[in-house]
Order: C-alpha cells, then structure tokens, then sequence
C-alpha cells in the first residue's frame, strides 16, 4: 500500500513540475537579435501572422512590448476601494495581446479559432495581426503605421475613429514610443539577419 501511496507522489511532484508554462518575459527586450534567439517560436508565431495579415514583425513586436513587455500570462492591475478592499481587476485583458475578452470571442468567431488562447504566442500574435488588418479595413490605418495601429488597438476602432485618444497625452506618449520601437525593432533585424 505504501508502495502506491509513494509512486502518487512521485506522478503528481512531476505533473506539477511539467505542467506550469514559462510565461516570463524574453531576458532583452531592447535587443530584438536577442529576443530571437532566445525566443524562436515568438519569430515563428509573428512570421506566420505577417504571412496571413500582413503585419510585419517589428510592428507586432512593439505592439506587444507595450501591452505586455512579453510576459504571456500578463493580467491587468487589481482595482482597490478604501486602498485595501480589493473590486477585482482593471479590465478582462490578458496575455501577450493584453486582448479584452468581448474582442477575444469577436477573433475566435471571425477566424474559426475557438480554441485560441490568449497565454499562446502562436494565437497572439495571429490577434494582433487581425486586428491591425481590421484596423486598415476599417479605418483605413497602413499596415505599417505603427503608433496609429496601437491607437486603434488601444481605444478601439470606434474610439479611433473618434479621435479618442487626442485627449489622452499619456496614450500619444505611449504610441510614439510603439513607432519608435518598431522602427528599433525593424533596424535591428535587418542587421542581425545580415551576420
């Protein structure tokens, strides 16, 4: 009996050891050689958006700097009332696209892929390409664009289309950053792939 007991134990230390996904971030996120090499399934996954949506990678990579800095289980702060009392969180958003869930079930329905997840780099990044495509479609943003496209992909394409974001500077702050990346991002793979 103790025998049983003994090997229960040892298969339920390795299923919890096996079972937990790395979501952590990439170790440089400022080097995007670095990110991948250590991370080559991210450059799989966006090589594969940029096939089907025609996002390039640098902008998907900025895109996903700003909402999660790659950490794939990334969740939105918890609101507090009285500074103590937790209300839950900020929003539904989570994973590498920070996608709200009403936005997730939209891309599930459209693509076909009900058993998309957000916490899936492959997934993610196949959103964000979808959404910048619905971005151009809808409000007429290049494909290359990338501080417009996270203005979409931030407030919306509604709220874009509204202009919503002018009267937020810290949004403007964060989007030009986003196309600064991009272009980071851009430079950086085009010398690596040169080595």
């Amino acid at each position: 009996m103790s025998r049983t007991y003994a090997l229960l134990f040892v298969v339920a230390i390795l299923a919890a050891c096996g079972g937990r996904q790395d979501f952590s971030a990439p170790r440089n996120l400022d080097n995007a050689c670095e990110l991948a090499t250590e991370r080559p399934q991210y450059f799989a996954a966006m090589r594969a958006s940029e096939r089907r949506w025609g996002v390039a990678v640098p902008v998907q990579m900025a895109i996903i700097h700003a909402e999660s800095r790659f950490i794939g289980d990334a969740r939105t702060p918890v609101r507090y009332t009285l500074g103590v009392i937790p209300m839950g969180r900020q929003s539904s958003a989570l994973g590498y696209s920070q996608a709200l869930d009403g936005t997730w079930e939209e891309y599930q329905r459209e693509t076909g892929n009900r058993r998309a997840t957000r916490t899936n780099i492959r997934d993610a990044t196949d959103f964000v390409g979808w959404y910048s495509n619905k971005s151009r479609e809808r409000n007429g943003i290049a494909l290359n664009d990338a501080r417009n496209l996270y203005l979409a992909y931030h407030e919306g394409h509604t709220g874009f289309a509204r202009g919503s974001y002018n009267s937020k500077p810290w949004l403007l702050g964060v989007a030009d950053r986003v196309a600064s990346r991009a272009q980071m991002y851009d430079q950086q793979l085009r010398s690596c792939r040169r080595r």
